[in-house]
């Protein structure tokens, strides 16, 4: 289920994710050359990855179907509505809050947050901000869905902070940009393996 919604994701949106990634990176990269400042891969990937994130988010909010939902206001109503570990489950209660978890991630990488209230806040704000706009569009409300960014939000940052401790805990000759841009470039194969079995397949199965 989980490949199908990102091939439904990428099938739709990889256009706009190829002409965003050509001109943001070569107008950052000419950025650089002019001001002479130095290129870091790992950073500028990170930059990057959650400029998509945003992209990919924005599409699943406004268009995903929700034909099979309606407005709910009444916190907890909706995500005990369904059986644990059915198909609505995962996408209603657990899809929610993996939505949100790379927020949860790229903010605190950003602002390099140390206190969890502040991604509580801001991962409320933008909640509320989607499910409004959802709200105003003609589309559906759902008080849960709030519940679940902020639970995929601070799971987010639960992981920038373990990331943080294993990578203060690393010994001093993998402190480095060799290492980490390493590690990004390994990131990348992976993911591109992967976004070609989703795809190659997807297309094939269309």
């Amino acid at each position: 289920m989980f490949d199908l919604t990102v091939f439904n994701i990428l099938k739709n949106i990889w256009p706009m994710i190829l002409i965003f990634t050509v001109i943001l990176s070569s107008i950052r990269i000419v950025y650089l050359l002019m001001h002479e400042e130095k290129f870091v891969f790992y950073k500028e990937l990170m930059t990057l990855g959650f400029v998509i994130y945003v992209m990919c988010l924005f599409h699943v909010v406004t268009f995903q179907d929700v034909s099979w939902s309606s407005s709910n206001f009444i916190p907890f109503q909706e995500m005990f509505r369904y059986r644990i570990f059915s198909e609505m489950f995962f996408r209603n209660v657990v899809g929610n809050m993996i939505m949100f978890m790379p927020y949860g991630f790229f903010i605190s990488y950003f602002l390099k947050l140390k206190q969890k209230s502040i991604i509580l806040g801001l991962s409320l704000l933008v909640s509320c901000t989607i499910e409004s706009t959802q709200y105003l569009i003609g589309r559906v409300f759902d008080v849960d869905d709030i519940l679940l960014n902020i639970l995929g939000g601070l799971l987010g940052y639960g992981v920038y902070r373990l990331v943080e401790y294993i990578q203060a805990r690393l010994p001093l000759f993998l402190k480095n940009q060799f290492f980490y841009n390493t590690i990004a470039i390994f990131v990348i194969v992976f993911i591109l393996i992967y976004l070609y079995k989703v795809l190659g397949v997807g297309f094939y199965n269309v």
